[in-house]
């Protein structure tokens, strides 16, 4: 390739109008950015940049007032839940309260049913000794009529009765 080259020697660029290929290339740049210039194209760009940092701001402006509103309903909530904790520890409390009350009342209540249920267990119990003591007795008279009445038809004859009859005439 080197041979190539050598052979062929130096040959000239060509060129128009005494500019070489790289000349026409920067004059065709020079010349696109005249017609953009011209076609007011930095304001073109430049009201699109605009737009988009508007968009951005916006959008930016709209985060913070989302993360505001965010930050009031956290704290909202975060109340919202102290207040519940001690709604919560409040109930606990008072429910334990009547719990202990329920329980001394039912302690109470229990005592005196108790005590009602010995009372009436007495009086049923004194009921019972006073009417076996009443059958007892009415036992012990029947018994001590019918020993009497055996023991004067047995003791006391015709005789004796006439005699007894014979004094109660004679007191009358």
């Amino acid at each position: 390739m080197l041979d190539l080259l050598a052979a062929a020697g130096e040959h000239a660029e060509p060129t128009a109008l005494g500019l070489n290929a790289g000349g026409w290339v920067a004059m065709a740049m020079i010349a696109v950015l005249a017609l953009m210039l011209l076609a007011g194209t930095p304001k073109i760009i430049a009201g699109i940049l605009d737009n988009r940092i508007g968009a951005i701001r916006k959008q930016l402006d709209e985060a913070k007032a989302l993360r505001a509103e965010a930050e009031a309903l956290r704290d909202e909530y975060a109340a919202n839940a102290r207040e519940a904790d001690e709604e919560v520890a409040a109930l606990r409390a008072s429910a334990e309260r009547q719990a202990e009350e329920i329980v001394e009342k039912a302690k109470a209540d229990a005592a005196a049913l108790i005590e009602r249920h010995k009372v009436s267990a007495a009086d049923k119990i004194a009921t019972a000794e006073r009417a076996a003591v009443d059958e007892l007795r009415a036992k012990v008279a029947t018994a001590a009529a019918v020993a009497a009445r055996q023991l004067i038809a047995d003791k006391h004859g015709e005789a004796a009765d006439r005699k007894l009859a014979d004094q109660i005439i004679g007191e009358i």
